[in-house]
């Protein structure tokens, strides 16, 4: 008896699985990053950590560049995680090895790109833009082929 994932193309599936990984480490990248940010500006939040830098501190909800920071990350949330998702599903569609390395590749770097422009960089627009359209036209097609091929 096969099971789904006999379905799946050894390659692709490394492939997925190693930008899965490269993605998963950006985020928790994006976390220190944040947190990094907060040391550098001085710019915590919580009561109790305000308290054990230096009692003179206040806690400082809008700081600009820890906002911006916390924004890429939380894009990152709402967008890689349903890339992960949607890519998998599409490797069970028996895709084209070529093309589905290209698009996996291409989602995995726009939102690399994505969080160098947005918060490491700030780059103005249309830079974001772009690099956040590359991943949304991946994970786009994608569902359209998932749609077609599981109706």
């Amino acid at each position: 008896m096969s099971t789904l994932m006999d379905q799946v193309n050894p390659e692709l599936l490394r492939t997925y699985a190693f930008w899965s990984v490269i993605l998963v480490l950006k985020m928790l990248l994006m976390s220190l990053f944040t947190t990094l940010t907060r040391f550098r500006k001085m710019a915590f939040i919580n009561p109790e950590d305000v308290k054990s830098i230096s009692p003179k501190l206040k806690p400082k909800f809008d700081d600009p560049d820890v906002e911006r920071v916390r924004r890429a990350h939380r894009n990152d949330l709402e967008n890689i995680l349903p890339f992960f998702v949607v890519a998998f599903l599409y490797l069970l569609t028996n895709p084209n090895p070529w093309l589905a390395t290209q698009l996996i590749r291409a989602g995995a770097i726009g939102r690399i790109i994505h969080s160098l422009v947005y918060a490491v960089v700030p780059v103005p627009q249309p830079a974001r833009l772009f690099s956040f359209g590359i991943t949304l036209l991946v994970t786009a097609f994608m569902i359209v082929q998932c749609i077609v091929y599981f109706k």
